[in-house]
């Protein structure tokens, strides 16, 4: 899966990121290194928490999609 992230220079020195199909999925690094090893893990963290809090029906599926 591939996802567009935004990095900004943060005021104090470093960088923040926000990923706009996420509302809510930011993160900062000092380094741009950092701040790519922190938005993977942001984007991981924020979808891994989506799929766990619905509740199902009980005539609902489940499908994974890959995109």
């Amino acid at each position: 899966m591939k996802i567009k992230a935004i990095i900004h220079p943060a005021e104090e020195g470093g960088y923040w990121a926000e990923v706009p199909a996420l509302p809510g999925c930011i993160t900062e690094g000092e380094t741009m290194e950092e701040v790519l090893i922190n938005l993977k893990d942001a984007i991981e963290g924020w979808l891994e928490a989506a799929n766990s809090s619905h509740k199902l029906e009980s005539n609902a599926q489940v499908v994974e999609i890959a995109v």
